[in-house]
Formats: C-alpha cells, sequence, structure tokens
C-alpha cells in the first residue's frame, strides 16, 4: 500500500503518470477518486488512500462522476482519459494523425468510439480532436517564428500544415495577425550558427534543474559515433522516419530552460524530435513535489539537500537505450559502453555532420532483425545477448513492442520479460528510461541492496514502497549520493 503523505503529494500534483496506483477517498463527502480528478484537491484530514477502487467501494465510498474511477489504468477495458490523450498528443507529434482518412480510424487506435474519443478530449482539454491538433501546430510556428529564422513556407509545412496559404489563414484568424509579424522577434543567436545551417529553439522546465548530473550520467553510457558529451552539451546524431541529422543541447539556465540546435534537416520532424528531448532530459517533472515527498524518508534527505531537482535521464529512442541495457548486464558501464561503441559500428548507418565525433546513425530494429546471431557475437557480445538483441529487434520490427512514455509500463515490463534474456533488473531499468514510469525501481539492483544494508531483493521492493510514486527519483539519488566512491 502507498504511503498516506506520498500519495497526497501525488494527490495535489496531479500528474498523469500516476493514474492507477491509488484512490482516495474523501470522507467530507463520501466519494473517491483517482489521484488525477479535476476538482480541487481535498484536505489533508479529509482523504483516506486505497490500493483499489474495490477496497474503496468496501469502505463505502462512492465513485465519483468527474473522474471516473472505472477509467484508471488496469480498471477499464479502455485506458484512463489522461492517458489516451496523452498518447493522441504524441500521435500528433508523430504526424500519424495526417496519415488517416477520418478521426473513427484515430478512434479506433484506443478501441474507443469517435464520440468517445470527442468526449474524452474535451474533458480533459476543453477542445475538440481537431482543435487540439490546430493549436498544437499554431504554438510550435509561433515558437519557430520567435525563435528562429527558418522561411515561412518551411515553418509551415514544420508544424504540420498542408499549405502555406492553409497556415496564413489559420495563423491571422486566431491571433489576428500576419506571421510575418513574429520575424522581428527572431532570435540574435541565428546569426551564430547560421553557417552550420541549424536552428535554435528552448525546452523549459520545472527548476531546479541538475543539468551537471544528467550530463555525467549520459557521458558515462554515450554510444561511441552516435553521441558525444562534453563538459557543458550533448550532442547527437538524429533519425527519425526519413529525417537524419544531429541535435546540440545546452543548458538556458538564467531562462530555465534548454537550448536544443538543430539542423534543418531535421525540420520536417520537429514535433516528434522535441517531444524526444523532453522524455530523455525528463523535463516534465515535478521537482518540488518530488522532493517533498522523497525527503521525508532520513535516508534520502541529505542528498536531496545536495541535489535538489535530481532528474531520471530518459531515452532519446526506446530501442536504442534498451538494446544498451541488454549489453550492460553483468558488467561495468564502461566495459557496456565499449560493446556499444562496437555495435554502432557494425550496425549503425553513416552519416556526415559538422563534428568530427558523430558519424553514424544508432541502429534500426528492422537492420538488426535481419543479422545473425554470429554476427552480432564476433563484436564480443556472448550469445545469450546476441539472442535478446535479435528477439528485441524482432519485436520492435512487428510492433509488438512499442517502448515510448505512453505505453502501460506494467503490461510492457511483462512482455519484455517474456524475451529470452531479460529479466526483472533489466525491465525496471528500461521502464525508468524508456517507458518513463517513476515508480519503476529494481530491486534486484546490486548497489541499492548494499545502500539498504545489504538486504535482499523482497526487502528492498517492500523498503521502496514508502518512496511512491517517485521511486525512480530514489534510485538515483541512491545511485548518485548514497553509494561510497571506490
Amino acid at each position: 500500500m502507498i504511503n498516506d503523505d506520498t500519495a497526497y503529494q501525488a494527490l495535489t500534483s496531479k500528474d498523469t503518470r500516476f493514474d492507477g496506483l491509488f484512490f482516495v477517498g474523501v470522507t467530507s463527502t463520501g466519494i473517491y477518486c483517482r489521484p488525477v480528478c479535476p476538482v480541487k484537491a481535498p484536505r489533508r484530514e479529509n482523504c483516506l488512500f486505497f490500493a483499489s477502487a474495490e477496497a474503496a467501494e468496501k469502505a463505502a465510498f462512492r465513485p465519483c462522476l468527474r473522474c471516473r474511477p472505472e477509467l484508471a489504468p488496469g480498471n477499464a477495458p479502455v485506458d484512463s482519459a489522461h492517458r489516451i490523450t496523452d498518447l493522441l498528443l504524441q500521435r500528433i507529434d508523430e504526424g500519424m494523425i495526417d496519415e488517416v482518412s477520418s478521426l473513427e480510424e484515430v478512434a479506433a487506435w484506443f478501441n474507443l468510439s469517435l464520440r468517445q474519443l470527442r468526449r474524452i478530449v474535451q474533458q480533459e482539454l476543453g477542445v475538440s480532436p481537431l482543435e487540439l491538433k490546430q493549436t498544437r501546430r499554431l504554438l510550435l510556428a509561433k515558437q519557430l517564428l520567435t525563435e528562429t529564422r527558418l522561411p515561412i513556407t518551411e515553418i509551415a509545412f514544420a508544424s504540420g500544415f498542408s499549405s502555406l496559404r492553409r497556415f496564413n489563414d489559420v495563423f491571422n484568424a486566431r491571433y489576428r495577425m500576419p506571421p510575418g509579424r513574429l520575424r522581428k522577434e527572431a532570435a540574435a543567436g541565428e546569426k551564430e550558427i547560421g553557417q552550420l545551417d541549424a536552428s535554435t529553439l528552448l525546452l523549459g522546465y520545472r527548476p531546479p534543474y541538475n543539468w551537471q548530473t544528467i550530463l555525467d550520467f549520459l557521458r558515462l553510457r554515450a554510444l561511441k559515433n552516435v553521441e558525444w558529451v562534453d563538459g557543458d552539451s550533448y550532442t547527437r546524431t538524429v533519425q527519425l522516419g526519413r529525417y537524419r541529422g544531429w541535435i546540440r543541447v545546452t543548458h538556458a539556465a538564467a531562462k530555465n530552460a534548454l537550448q536544443v540546435t538543430f539542423s534543418h534537416t531535421l525540420t520536417g520532424a520537429l514535433p516528434l524530435l522535441l517531444r524526444r528531448l523532453r522524455n530523455l532530459f525528463d523535463l516534465n517533472a515535478h521537482p518540488q513535489a518530488i522532493d517533498e515527498c522523497l525527503r521525508q524518508d532520513p535516508l534520502l534527505t541529505a542528498s536531496i539537500e545536495r541535489d535538489p531537482g535530481l532528474r531520471v535521464p530518459g531515452a532519446f529512442d526506446g530501442f536504442e537505450m534498451t538494446v544498451r541495457a541488454v549489453l550492460g548486464q553483468q558488467i561495468t558501464v564502461k566495459a557496456a559502453t565499449t560493446l556499444g561503441g562496437r555495435f554502432v559500428g557494425a550496425f549503425g548507418e553513416e552519416i556526415t555532420t559538422p563534428f568530427p565525433e558523430l558519424t553514424r546513425l544508432a541502429p534500426q530494429p528492422q537492420r538488426i532483425a535481419e543479422a545473425t546471431i554470429d554476427e552480432i557475437a564476433s563484436l564480443g557480445i556472448v550469445s545469450a545477448r546476441a539472442r535478446c538483441i535479435l528477439a528485441l529487434a524482432a519485436a520492435c520490427t512487428s510492433g509488438e513492442l512499442q517502448l515510448d512514455s505512453c505505453t502501460q509500463p506494467e503490461e510492457m515490463m511483462q512482455k519484455l520479460k517474456q524475451l529470452p534474456g531479460i529479466g526483472d533488473w533489466t525491465a525496471s531499468y528500461i521502464a525508468m528510461r524508456a517507458l518513463r514510469w517513476p515508480n519503476a525501481f529494481p530491486a534486484g539492483d546490486v548497489i541499492i541492496r548494499q545502500n539498504l544494508g545489504r538486504v535482499s531483493a523482497k526487502q528492498a521492493e517492500a523498503r521502496s514502497l514508502v518512496w511512491q510514486p517517485w521511486r525512480s527519483y530514489a534510485v538515483m539519488h541512491i545511485w548518485k549520493n548514497l553509494t561510497p566512491p571506490k
């Protein structure tokens, strides 16, 4: 059962990632809700917390008509409204919405009727699905107009509009000004990177943000020729569908943002690119809610005071990160990074960039699925892991595995563990980073068990319950600040 104080912190933050982990019964009304209920959070003394809807009803609470507990993840044949909305946003960013002929087909992705889809989006965001798509396109266009010097025609298409005329009409109607008026505010920094055929955008976050810790983590695990991390930046090659190029990320601390420089060859994939980067750098986290929860445990208090706002590094690409996790099983981080470099050299396509350190794209699952065990094993990768990587590539290619932030993490972890060579630790680590599950906890991790008093995995799991629903963040504190230096 989730700790009551921890549950209340999650309730007040209304983070959609915790939907379904617990339910709250409000004694003053006799109603029980999901933690993402849109009504104002009740007073702490009026809350009782339950592990399931059944437990709340057994205690004589009635289900809320606003948040509908039956729609919580794991409690209904359809996913929760919040998660459906988030998945719809991802599909818009990926451009998949434009590839279908009707909203009925979009609704079918979620096993919903068109009426249900419209109701959910209207309930969650106050707009229709079409209005949602149009607003996201306009906001991206506005940012590109303000922060870059890209031609307006390119901005129109990069934002998802089918024609410049349509873009101008919609922009004028919504903002009551022509797009060109925002050109006067274009970032002066564009002149400095013009020779790179690139532009720069800002991605905001909620402070505090420990940028150096993120860089240190990524540096140790960087794939040679794909990623390059120096003292103040992260740079990598990128392949998103037919778009290929590079990005460089630095910290704009004064603006509470990361500054992303991207090659113009990626302009057509900008919505998806920016979503991937927000996942990689954990920019959607609520650090105050997380830290307030975790500091209740004396074990973590000093670490939180030392590193407030510690993030969980995500994954730019779920398949890429999962292969790296498999390569790292039972060996050191350095040894795994070496194997990763060999893997890239053998299966990653070449690419030309302005950076001598970046010469290859990360291997794609379609390419790996065509490889043989002997090809992979010849790189010094043991046969058992080679078989695991082949099975992983086949599952990703077929669509059986979707290693992104919008899947149901526990369900996806079970699918991962059905593959040969993936156990509890690897599945939990993938859930932390690729699936963006803030409550993931690799109970069998040796370092965690040692720092909890050399306990068993079962004991570590029990100890971790007080950190819910932010166990992934507790793991980062344990790895960084509770581990004695060697």
